[in-house]
């Protein structure tokens, strides 16, 4: 009998099952950590959803799982969402005097777009998004998974990541677009 560790925790494990679970989490644990990490934003949270995700990979390990990655990403997503701490609502007039503070610093186009405060500015235009059209974004973007394992991770047909994909994209550019077109009056 050996025993995993996971992080700071550990548990026994025989030592042919050990072989199969360390393998899995050498395998996809990098995996399993981007996910989590897309969804929470913080290094630490992530580290305890990827755990938390292997924890129960151990506990499941014994049901008929076809493909073991896309399980464990669909896993991760899970606990990652349950993880995470709700956002408040983002009302625009918020998101419109962020970007009227960084226009008004002098900043271009170019420039508001690759600032930090932009990438914040995003991410609460995405949070303020329906959950449905919200969900696929990250993985899309960050994760650059492609719709069949988006599909995979979050249970749904692929048509229906691709249609939620375009959709998120239209309705932030619309946000955006609206922000910045109060700053120029049109």
């Amino acid at each position: 009998m050996t025993e995993a560790v996971i992080g700071s925790a550990s548990i026994p494990i025989a030592d042919s099952a050990g072989e199969e679970f360390e393998a899995a989490v050498r395998a996809h644990s990098a995996l399993v950590y981007r996910i989590a990490f897309a969804v929470l934003h913080n290094h630490h949270d992530a580290e305890d959803a990827a755990q938390e995700t292997f924890f129960r990979y151990w506990r499941y390990r014994k049901r008929d799982i076809r493909d073991l990655g896309a399980w464990l990403a669909r896993v991760a997503w899970r606990v990652s969402l349950d993880r995470r701490r709700p956002a408040g609502e983002v009302g625009l007039e918020d998101a419109a005097q962020d970007v009227l503070a960084l226009r008004a610093q002098g900043a271009g186009p170019e420039e508001l777009a690759a600032t930090r405060q932009m990438a914040a500015l995003l991410d609460r235009l995405i949070d303020s998004l329906p959950r449905e059209l919200r969900e696929a974004l990250p993985l899309a973007t960050v994760e650059e998974l492609t719709s069949a394992e988006i599909a995979e991770i979050l249970g749904i047909p692929e048509g229906s990541v691709r249609s939620r994909l375009a959709r998120a994209r239209e309705l932030l550019r619309e946000k955006l677009a609206a922000l910045l077109e109060r700053k120029h009056g049109r």
